[in-house]
């Protein structure tokens, strides 16, 4: 397994939220379950006491991306740093499941968790992965959505370090507002104009008399 792919795990619990919407899917030992995907034996060791410790974990996951996209790296950096502190995880190489044309198994990095309880497990591999993404490409590449309200975090992947939005519905969204925002200044500057010359006629027939 890639070590980037470990990054989506932050992403994925940060997104359960919607702060400025009010929205919360992170209501149920299900949902908790749920944010594990394919990681089924890790998904099976959560409670109903995971809820709770996993809003922390998200508040603290969030709390890096508005750092990062706030500009303040260094303390985005020590907010990670505090997660992979208190929640560790143990490199190893693992071929599990993985093999070549011949046979041979196709070596690679897995993190492996050494957890008390669910959370734990996922907070280390959530802060592992988001380190890694941090390192390999810039604090700049973790950002939030700028389509008011949404605020999602995402991590940019584009080649020129483009990416503004947390998915195309996002980007749509915010474009089309953008449209309709220049379609109304464009119609009142025109608005405007037209009172300034009926003004000025009006001025000049009044000087005619």
């Amino acid at each position: 397994m890639e070590l980037a792919y470990y990054s989506d795990y932050a992403v994925r619990l940060v997104n359960s939220e919607e702060p400025t919407r009010g929205k919360d899917s992170l209501t149920s030992v299900e949902a908790v379950r749920g944010l594990f995907g394919g990681n089924q034996s890790a998904a099976r060791r959560a409670t109903d006491a995971d809820v709770t410790r996993f809003r922390s974990v998200r508040g603290r996951l969030r709390a890096v991306f508005e750092a990062a996209d706030g500009g303040d790296e260094t303390l985005a950096v020590d907010l990670l740093n505090s997660l992979l502190l208190e929640f560790p995880v143990s490199p190893q190489i693992s071929g599990h499941d993985f093999r070549d044309d011949d046979g041979h198994p196709l070596w690679h990095m897995h993190l492996a968790d050494h957890p008390s309880n669910a959370t734990a497990g996922y907070a280390a591999i959530a802060a592992m992965g988001l380190a890694f993404h941090l390192t390999e490409h810039g604090v700049d590449r973790l950002g939030l959505c700028e389509a008011s309200p949404c605020r999602n975090a995402y991590l940019d992947t584009s080649t020129n370090r483009s990416r503004r939005y947390c998915s195309d519905r996002c980007a749509t969204r915010a474009n089309v507002a953008a449209y309709r925002a220049r379609k109304r200044l464009e119609a009142d500057r025109a608005g405007d104009t037209g009172l300034a010359a009926d003004s000025a006629q009006r001025t000049t027939a009044s000087g005619e008399r």
